[in-house]
């Protein structure tokens, strides 16, 4: 009997989201994205822009910077899982028309208490994903810049760093991925005022599977194709206000479900499900990208349903005074996370300190009153207070 998958996704399989690999790569690091609906592909460059356009670096003002950011996660569930990000900037020559730039994401599970089958204490992991990497970003014009980013991803969700029993399936997982990033800025006059208008794409972690279990597990790395465009206006002298708009899709495949292939007397098709999930299983990730745009049983309806939206807004006072908002929408049926963002930050001559707090609009949300924490300095900053040129 044929089995009729569409049918099945219609009747039963409605939530569908995708799944991958190392999903920690897809939580904002930083205080201001997070205020502002988690995006960052086309607002004004800042040290942290390693995360969302690397090319943003190339019209950074400062010469230099570095930032830490720490975020507790989920700890409406649980106390002790958290994200930090270390992230930094140069920029290179005459002109500061490049720059390099670099990031180190370190993401703990907390502490697992082990039992054997008679529930008796083995003792305590501490599973983490990390990744590192480098970007090299340059103006290719006075409005345009691109940008890449090299990544080394380590994603060890078993045993924390041990193998129980020398097992190698039971080690972690690496991964090797690059981003290609694109920033267009202009300034507009608008009456008597001039603003800035900005785009800017990001397509990330474009690089090898992942491989659990030994093989027999594989995972797509967290792909994503980020879009964004911003406008900045002046209010008055020393007040601007930004509005900025953002969409961005995982490109992953997804991976086939039981329940998608059901024979016309309601039995499974244990058959063409294996095919199926053994042709996902065997996709590289290039393929795995252009299938994304297809691939959704419910055809170009759920297709759609991929796209997160993000919107948020910024008043600065002087550059030294920021209040923030945002919020994000990501459709019910492909994971439901939907809250509002805000936050605040204030700057010195040296550094720069912002804050996050998330308030979920989805039921029952582990995200809700998700907080986050960003310590910048300006490096070029330092230098001139220690009487540097």
């Amino acid at each position: 009997m044929a089995a009729t998958a569409l049918g099945a996704w219609a009747q039963k399989d409605e939530f569908n989201p995708i799944t991958t690999g190392v999903a920690s790569l897809s939580i904002t690091p930083d205080a201001r994205g997070a205020s502002m609906g988690d995006q960052g592909a086309a607002t004004e460059p800042d040290v942290n822009s390693q995360y969302w356009n690397p090319s943003k670096y190339a019209f950074a003002y400062s010469g230099a910077g570095v930032s830490l950011s720490y975020t507790p996660w989920l700890r409406k569930i649980v106390n002790d899982i958290y994200l930090a990000n270390l992230s930094g900037y140069m920029k290179l020559g005459q002109g500061d028309n490049q720059a390099v730039s670099a990031s180190l994401r370190y993401f703990s599970l907390g502490e697992i208490q082990m039992t054997d089958q008679v529930s008796a204490g083995m003792g305590t992991i501490n599973p983490f994903e990390m990744a590192v990497d480098v970007g090299y970003s340059r103006k290719l014009s006075e409005k345009f810049a691109m940008g890449v980013a090299l990544r080394y991803i380590y994603s060890d969700l078993a045993y924390g760093g041990y193998s129980l029993d020398n097992d190698d399936s039971n080690k972690g997982a690496s991964a090797f991925a690059a981003d290609i990033s694109g920033y267009y800025t202009t300034y507009p006059v608008i009456g008597r005022n001039e603003c800035q208008w900005t785009v800017g794409f990001n397509v990330s972690n474009i690089g090898s599977k992942l491989s659990y279990n030994g093989g027999n597990d594989p995972a797509f790395l967290p792909t994503n194709l980020k879009l964004g465009t911003s406008f900045t206006f002046p209010l008055a002298d020393y007040h601007n206000l930004t509005l900025s708009l953002e969409g961005n899709k995982l490109l992953v495949p997804l991976k086939p479900k039981q329940s998608w292939y059901l024979n016309e007397d309601g039995t499974y098709n244990e058959e063409e499900y294996g095919i199926a999930l053994q042709d996902w299983k065997d996709k590289s990730s290039i393929a795995g990208i252009f299938d994304s745009f297809h691939d959704a049983p419910g055809g170009g309806t759920e297709e759609l349903r991929e796209i997160n939206l993000s919107v948020g807004a910024e008043y600065v006072y002087n550059q030294q005074f920021f209040l923030r908002g945002g919020y994000f929408h990501e459709n019910k049926y492909k994971g439901n996370r939907q809250y509002f963002g805000l936050g605040a930050g204030f700057s010195m001559n040296v550094l720069r300190l912002d804050a996050a707090y998330i308030i979920a609009t989805a039921q029952n949300s582990p995200l809700d009153q998700t907080l986050r924490f960003t310590l910048s300095f300006d490096m070029d900053g330092i230098k001139n207070l220690f009487g540097g040129r």
